[in-house]
């Protein structure tokens, strides 16, 4: 078995990697799935939201007997939104916990960073939070990297939809952070508006911390702007908002979800008619199958009221993605790395956010995506709560 420090140090080519692993480490597997995530940090609600959704799933199926004879567990690690942290954290689920896959977590430079060694190693990767377009579009072939999330790619194209629909003068702005996540959104957004005939009228980016962005607004302002497009976490998001009331500017919102977890909390009443993306939500009205879940969450985690869940996308993500796993490791009658990727094509499943048919498509590259923007929602903060657009007043300007 080859070491960590072999595979770091890069003394291993990677054919010859997965040309020995074949034989020895892929029939090794064990019942586990792995996560790396932020579980400290501003952003923790994602990596306890990815924990919700994978444990319940996971309960639910070991209920029923498990998988191949087997009780399956979650094996959730710490990476701060760290990159290097989430590349250990990789390497170790994949080879000492040995587990069966990888579910990917809240940050998209994390999720960047680790395309490299998962398909250095062959294990399995299912994103069910970040939502980077290269993340998962890496070039790599035989790519081990799978999403059952957004992809920014068709986020954009959603949300410039949406834009287009709000503004009367199709004068629009975009502030990104100057992260991997949105440096990578840039290209996506600009394109999604070129499709649509229209350039964006500014484009401004800041850092994670920066605590006034008085410059962007108003650069952005003064362009004609009516309608900004945002990528940003909730902290920045918080700043955006305070400088944009500082000047007195109060453009229509429309955000990536990176603003889908404690706005509300943090910019109180400035955060209300942000609209936000979304793949799921428990707020608002419930059918049968989302109160189910809603009424297990409640006896595991002692959650209250769905509001306390930060990032309900995430929960939802993760349950599905679990029993997307499990259903292709089903159809391989193993937990072997290649054959449960290859099992991964062939999976249809109804699932909490989406009809998966299949889950993705080995003909199209941009199928390593279960997610289709048709099952995208938009929410809007609406006095602290997030809540379905269709659900509230701001409905009737949408």
């Amino acid at each position: 078995m080859f070491s960590q420090n072999m595979f770091r140090g890069g003394i291993v080519a990677g054919a010859a990697v997965l040309g020995l692993c074949s034989t020895t480490a892929f029939a090794q597997q064990e019942p586990c799935i792995g996560n790396s995530a932020a579980i400290t940090g501003p952003a923790a609600f994602g990596g306890q939201a990815i924990k919700m959704g994978a444990e319940t799933a996971i309960d639910e199926i070991n209920a029923k007997g498990g998988l191949l004879g087997k009780q399956l567990r979650l094996v959730q690690y710490d990476d701060a939104g760290a990159p290097p942290r989430g590349v250990d954290n990789t390497r170790r689920i994949a080879l000492s916990d040995k587990c069966v896959a990888i579910l990917g977590g809240y940050h998209s430079t994390v999720a960047v960073a680790q395309a490299e060694p998962v398909n250095e190693i062959g294990i399995p990767y299912v994103g069910v939070l970040a939502a980077n377009t290269k993340a998962i579009e890496n070039g790599h072939n035989p790519n081990f990297m799978f999403r059952v999330s957004a992809k920014d790619k068709w986020v954009a194209r959603f949300l410039v939809e949406q834009a287009l629909k709000s503004s009367k003068s199709g004068k629009i702005a975009f502030l990104y952070e100057n992260t991997g996540w949105g440096n990578g959104a840039l290209p996506d957004v600009k394109d999604a508006m070129a499709k649509a005939g229209k350039d964006l009228v500014a484009a401004e980016t800041f850092n994670w911390g920066d605590q006034d962005m008085t410059p962007q607004i108003i650069r952005a302002r003064d362009a004609g702007a009516e309608l900004v497009l945002v990528w940003a976490l909730d902290r920045e998001g918080n700043q955006i908002l305070r400088s944009m009331d500082k000047v007195g500017w109060k453009p229509t919102i429309i955000s990536a979800w990176g603003l889908a977890g404690n706005l509300g909390e943090l910019a109180g009443p400035l955060a209300n008619g942000v609209q936000v993306v979304q793949t799921y939500t428990f707020m608002g009205a419930m059918d049968p199958k989302k109160q189910a879940l809603w009424d297990k969450l409640k006896a595991k985690y002692g959650v209250k009221d769905p509001s306390e869940i930060k990032m309900g996308s995430g929960v939802a993500n993760a349950y599905d993605a679990v029993y997307i796993i499990a259903k292709a490791i089903e159809k391989a009658g193993s937990y072997d790395w290649p054959k449960v990727r290859e099992a991964l094509y062939s999976v249809n499943y109804e699932g909490l956010v989406a009809d998966y048919k299949p889950a993705f498509d080995a003909s199209d590259p941009e199928r390593q995506d279960a997610i289709l923007p048709k099952y995208y929602k938009l929410t809007v903060w609406t006095d602290s709560k997030l809540l379905p657009i269709e659900q509230t007043s701001y409905a009737k300007t949408n």
